[in-house]
């Protein structure tokens, strides 16, 4: 962030309705100054007129210098796609490959990772919501599915690393989900609340190792970190981990150990209950630095609005943490299309 900072931006990050900003949203985001934004495909149609929108955003507040993120996984969580961005691999795709040669498989999903992070940049898109770590097992809901790795925490730590730093070798900052693992659930938390059962220490060994793993240094990548909207019986039998100090504050920061911005899943999900005012407040309560709202909705996010105070320090290091790899040095990729037929014959090895 600038010197010129006036006041701290609020701990929230917005969606919005189309593919422009409304004049309602205009004086909402410069009222809220809101931390970041968060692009969805009904904000997509162009590489001019999504790069016009995110200077639009920025230039709302330049004193903060927001986020602006995007879930571009692959497979089928990709915002960006033909024909005029590539259509990416599933990360399933990849976790075949390294069944059979490790090596090359974490070498494509970085190559792969970078070239969509190339993607974002150039639009100034600078926060990617991958990897995703979750480890799903048999009987699970398919909300994960295809989307994850592996169903060994290996497989998916080897990976996730390998993701995570092809993100920043393009300069953008790579988000880790769903902290502390939704590959259990057995329900979809965009329209229901999971509730898992599973004992403590089969959790430890299984979901939560993946990003017990990926968190431990040496060569743990800088990240941010977004909430499960799940509930563990096993440590807190009554709130989802995006509203639990005790899943936050004794599993994520303490036993995985994670100490970057921690962003909650999507309010707005029908995971959650209750006032929007209240969840954004419950979430910061519980530990989150910043609370993410996504649907536009703009009744909603004035409530969210209501229930959210200034990002704190952590949060604010983050930004500048965010800003300094988008503007660092890149990793190069002496030709695209080059580097897209690696990836893919790679993956064909093993197809």
């Amino acid at each position: 962030m600038s010197e010129s900072v006036a006041a701290p931006p609020a701990a929230a990050i917005f969606g919005l309705g189309g593919l422009a900003l409304t004049d309602v949203e205009r004086d909402f985001f410069r009222r809220v100054r809101p931390a970041g934004f968060i692009l969805f495909a009904r904000n997509v149609d162009t590489p001019a007129q999504v790069r016009a929108l995110v200077d639009a955003l920025r230039a709302l507040n330049p004193d903060i210098d927001p986020l602006v993120l995007i879930d571009q996984e692959g497979g089928r969580v990709q915002r960006l796609r033909p024909p005029h961005w590539r259509f990416a691999p599933a990360a399933a795709e990849f976790g075949a490959l390294h069944a059979c040669d490790p090596h090359a498989a974490a070498n494509a999903v970085r190559l792969n990772m970078a070239l969509i992070g190339r993607e974002l940049l150039d639009l100034g898109i600078d926060v990617d919501c991958a990897p995703v770590l979750d480890v799903p097992v048999a009987g699970a809901h398919d909300v994960i599915g295809d989307r994850a790795y592996g169903r060994d925490p290996h497989t998916v730590t080897a990976l996730g690393r390998a993701a995570a730093d092809g993100l920043i070798d393009a300069g953008v900052m790579p988000v880790i989900k769903h902290i502390p693992g939704h590959g259990r659930a057995a329900a979809d938390s965009h329209l229901a609340l999971p509730v898992v059962d599973t004992d403590l220490e089969t959790l430890r060994a299984t979901d939560f190792r993946a990003f017990a793993d990926f968190l431990r240094p040496p060569g743990a990548p800088v990240c941010f970190g977004m909430t499960a909207h799940v509930i563990y019986r096993a440590i807190d039998a009554e709130r989802p981990a995006t509203l639990s100090p005790v899943v936050i504050g004794d599993v994520i920061r303490g036993e995985l150990g994670f100490d970057g911005l921690l962003m909650s899943d999507d309010l707005s999900m029908k995971a959650l209950s209750g006032p929007f005012d209240a969840r954004a407040a419950q979430s910061l309560a519980a530990g989150c630095d910043v609370v993410l709202h996504c649907n536009g909705d703009m009744t909603e996010m004035e409530a969210v609005a209501m229930g959210t105070g200034p990002l704190g320090p952590r949060g604010l290091g983050a930004l500048v943490a965010a800003q300094a790899i988008r503007r660092g040095p890149r990793a190069p990729i002496a030709s695209v299309p080059a580097a897209e037929v690696m990836v893919i014959n790679r993956l064909r090895a093993v197809a």
